[in-house]
């Protein structure tokens, strides 16, 4: 990390983490923030999601760039794809502030969002003027006070299809009220046959992407692995945030939301590499949650992901720990022999089940 990135951050920290996190972007596109260049490139880190080929398999995760502001730069970080969003039909301001909480003892994050974002026309406006070289996704959300939330994923898609690479469904926020509803059984095939129909009537259609909680049953597990199989979906994204509390030491530790950051990890990867067994490996899977060094990276590869995704690790080591992990994943792979990132993935499934 250099020195100007060390004080950015230290700069940062003394404020609001939501002013900061709003000041983060702001920098992004002053081209202020150190960027590596464009993603990183290594033989042996080239991998395909859910049939999109990356140059690595590292992405930010959802939620750092909502209104896809910050495009073009994020895309010179040293990511092999990024995912913005999540979008609904209409601008939403979410829950009250504060609402944005860091855990600094944890390395973590609390937020209660609530789907804060300008909508998705403003947001496919961006994404339709800042064409990247690399690939991006978008994260589908419903209104909070929306009649039927099921059609609202099917809108934000078929508004901003012509301008992404891939669609997540997202009912995994713990932060709007009853969304994680969906993820039963009856409501989640409901759900995924309206996004297939919309995704259908697309003149190029997507791949489309699930983004499941870590706060679930085997049965559960094993009901959306079994939808994922039957519904054709291209990947599953393992995991979002946590209601969880255990083991945290951060005054913060107590405020209502999802939790993020490297108390997530052991339990994110644990769902990953039962939805590895549940899938029996037919379906790509991408590990999030608490990834903050190139071994983090590389033991949600080995549980079963072809990809990864990071967010709240950046708020503690910057920008500049993408090409780290990158760089460092590249090693990790060359030590134990492996010549491509795919040879890795599955290897130590069995050890967290």
């Amino acid at each position: 990390m250099s020195l100007r990135e060390k004080l950015g951050l230290k700069l940062l920290h003394q404020l609001d983490p939501e002013r900061a996190h709003g000041l983060s972007i702001q920098a992004l596109k002053l081209g202020l923030a150190p960027l590596h260049g464009g993603p990183v490139q290594r033989a042996r880190l080239e991998t395909s999601m859910g049939g999109i080929a990356l140059h690595n398999p590292i992405g930010l995760a959802a939620g750092y760039d909502k209104n896809a502001e910050a495009l073009a730069p994020m895309a010179k970080a040293g990511f092999g794809f990024l995912e913005v969003g999540a979008a609904t039909p209409r601008p939403q301001p979410g829950n009250p502030k504060p609402r944005l909480f860091r855990l600094t003892k944890d390395q973590a994050v609390i937020n209660r969002f609530g789907f804060n974002n300008q909508g998705i026309a403003e947001i496919a406006t961006r994404l339709a003027q800042n064409p990247t070289a690399i690939p991006r996704g978008l994260n589908l959300g419903a209104n909070k006070d929306s009649a039927d939330r099921a059609d609202d994923f099917g809108q934000v898609l078929t508004r901003a299809a012509a301008h992404i690479d891939f669609a997540t469904v997202n009912i995994s926020s713990p932060n709007t009220e009853k969304l994680r509803d969906l993820q039963g059984k009856a409501a989640l095939e409901d759900l995924l046959g309206r996004v297939n129909a919309a995704n259908s009537n697309l003149t190029t259609p997507l791949p489309i992407f699930l983004k499941i909680a870590p706060d679930l049953t085997d049965a559960e597990i094993q009901d959306i692995a079994d939808l994922a199989r039957a519904t054709g979906l291209a990947a599953i994204i393992c995991t979002n945030t946590t209601l969880d509390r255990d083991g945290l030491a951060s005054a913060q530790r107590q405020e209502t939301g999802g939790l993020s950051g490297r108390p997530l990890f052991e339990k994110s990867t644990r769902i990953l590499a039962k939805m590895r067994q549940a899938t029996q490996g037919e379906i790509d899977l991408v590990g999030v949650g608490g990834i903050g060094s190139a071994k983090d990276a590389y033991a949600k590869i080995t549980a079963g992901a072809c990809a990864v995704q990071i967010y709240s690790a950046m708020v503690y080591q910057g920008l500049s720990l993408v090409p780290r992990i990158a760089n460092g994943l590249d090693q990790l792979l060359a030590q134990d022999g492996h010549e491509r990132l795919d040879q890795a993935t599955g290897t130590t499934t069995q050890d967290w089940l």
